[in-house]
């Protein structure tokens, strides 16, 4: 507000604005500005690299995409957010599961939710650190309080919205996680509240 007060001071006095209309104006570009260095600090925080736009996601490339348009933009009005509904996108490689995750993530940025993009491998890795480091129970919070969180190539079940994508069908997760018990469970626990 105080970076740009003088110029709504004047253009108030150009329109003859009243004292309580420019307060006002001044009030609704701050507010505009407070939501988009949230949105800003939601999109660093997220860890993704971009802002894409359904616009890009070319839904003519492949038939499935075609069949499954209408499912996918309604996942863009995030109300999956709201009741904790996991998505699993599953396909081959190079159909699009990572761009229409990143999608759906940046929707979840604008909304001022909190995301957080990670591969499979990468959360393994701080998880099993973690866990030798004794510092588990604090850290592991950086994987369950983020209101989305996406794992490009596997997932990891918490109490909010879990979004994956891999190109591996769900009865193949033990050979990747070398242990099928653990694999049955994660796919079970996701698919029961999958959208």
């Amino acid at each position: 507000m105080s970076r740009s007060v003088k110029t709504t001071l004047t253009d108030a006095a150009a329109k003859n604005l009243s004292v309580a209309a420019t307060l006002e104006w001044l009030a609704d570009m701050e507010l505009e500005a407070r939501k988009q260095r949230a949105i800003e600090r939601r999109y660093k925080c997220s860890r993704f690299q971009a802002q894409p736009s359904i616009d890009a996601f070319q839904f003519q490339h492949h038939k499935t995409r075609q069949q499954a348009k209408a499912r996918i933009l309604r996942l863009l009005d995030l109300e999956f957010l709201a009741s904790g509904t996991n998505l699993v996108l599953i396909g081959n490689p190079g159909v699009g599961k990572t761009f229409l995750a990143k999608i759906i993530a940046w929707r979840a940025c604008q909304a001022n939710q909190r995301v957080l993009f990670t591969t499979a491998m990468d959360m393994l890795n701080h998880l099993l650190a973690w866990q030798v480091g004794h510092s588990l129970v604090r850290k592991r919070k950086t994987y369950t309080e983020p209101a989305l969180l996406v794992c490009d190539a596997l997932g990891y079940r918490q109490k909010r919205s879990t979004m994956i994508t891999t190109n591996t069908p769900l009865s193949d997760w033990g050979n990747i996680l070398f242990h099928t018990t653990i694999a049955t469970a994660i796919a079970d626990r996701l698919v029961e509240s999958a959208g």
